[in-house]
């Protein structure tokens, strides 16, 4: 039975719902990221993770997310942190936008890069760091991207990245500062099968299939083979998958699911991802989606659980994250560190499933959670 908190929150979205048909954001609306998304925030109280918890029953829960005290042991100085990922050595890589930031000026209304004359970034965007301390063991990116979003790293070690202001996404072999492969032409958008428009995030079949969020203006996805050769387009008649701002993707493979984090219409939608095949199953998408959902950011698969963090969406709405059961369709849990989330941007899972890390675009930052067991009752 709901409780009457959840209740009347639940009555509140939907009256929100019925208010009016959906309005696409504007570019003020959808690009700031930083500013527009701290005034929803500003008088909220982040619960901690003991409230979160206490809603829920626990029962045949999946391991904890529980954050690491003191990590990283020293500052590091960060930019916004639009992309996290785990490499073969379970060591968390994060692409940062260092001094640069993305907000409503950051583009004009023909999605437009408008900072062009201040050249790529200077400073390495993209950090590889010790599991234990989070100390820097690696860098580089410096004088390569504009504005970084996405990081995802397959199983060889190989780093794909997406930069919206360039309007691309790359496959970059290891230790190489060229890229392999390249999508998009470099600073057009577009809608065509060969542009993209501030694509947002990667994910990466093990035999190789690519799925690139073609986010902010196309909402759609792209699948292409290993060797970059369009397979799909997601969503295609008679298809019906309405997306807005896919923002974050992430295989399970196992049920031949590619999972969205579908931004703007807060929930999380999991369609086939036809792996092996150019169409996959003729099967309606799994959609995960409750009143307290918000706007969802970041998306990572563990076997066949999905976990998700949210952005600020609504003072009555808590900054968090979501494990979610892909199978029943269901959030099976909340969490949170016990300091709150500002603004989470990503998400990714460590190969081995010992640990998950979450970064921020406000306060920039990086944060280890560590995969523990329930309590038992």
């Amino acid at each position: 039975m709901a409780t009457p908190t959840v209740a009347v929150l639940g009555l509140v979205l939907l009256g929100g719902a019925l208010a009016g048909p959906f309005q696409r954001p504007t570019n003020a609306e959808l690009y700031d990221e930083v500013r527009q998304l701290l005034s929803l925030t500003q008088g909220y109280q982040q619960p901690d993770v003991q409230t979160l918890e206490s809603l829920e029953d626990n029962t045949d829960k999946p391991d904890i997310p529980r954050a690491v005290k003191n990590w990283p042991q020293e500052p590091l100085k960060l930019g916004q942190v639009s992309g996290v990922s785990v490499n073969s050595a379970f060591q968390p890589v994060i692409f940062h936008r260092a001094d640069r930031v993305f907000d409503q000026y950051t583009f004009n209304s023909t999605n437009h890069f408008q900072q062009l004359h201040l050249g790529p970034i200077s400073e390495p965007t993209v950090l590889t760091l010790e599991p234990q301390t989070g100390k820097v063991l690696g860098t580089w990116g410096e004088n390569l991207f504009y504005m970084p979003h996405g990081l995802t790293i397959d199983r060889h070690d190989n780093l794909w990245v997406t930069d919206v202001a360039l309007h691309q996404a790359f496959k970059f072999k290891p230790g190489e500062l060229s890229p392999v492969l390249t999508f998009g032409q470099r600073l057009t958008p577009g809608s065509s099968k060969n542009h993209l428009c501030m694509p947002t995030s990667i994910a990466v079949a093990s035999e190789g299939e690519i799925f690139i969020a073609d986010g902010y203006c196309n909402s759609r996805i792209l699948k292409f083979n290993a060797a970059g050769v369009l397979l799909r387009v997601m969503p295609n008649p008679p298809e019906f998958l309405s997306l807005q701002v896919p923002h974050g993707v992430a295989l399970v493979e196992s049920m031949d699911r590619l999972c969205v984090a579908d931004r703007e219409n807060m929930r999380v939608v999991c369609p086939r991802a036809g792996l092996y095949s150019i169409k996959g199953k003729a099967e309606p998408a799994l959609t995960i989606q409750q009143p307290d959902m918000g706007r969802v950011f970041g998306v990572a698969a563990k076997g066949k659980l999905i976990y998700a963090v949210n952005g600020p969406t609504s003072q009555l709405l808590p900054v968090q994250g979501l494990t979610i059961d892909v199978q029943t369709e269901s959030v099976i849990d909340h969490w949170a560190p016990e300091e709150g989330f500002g603004q989470p941007h990503a998400i990714a899972v460590c190969p081995n499933g010992s640990a998950l890390y979450v970064g921020e675009i406000g306060p920039n930052r990086i944060w280890k959670f560590e995969l523990v067991p329930p309590k038992k009752k």
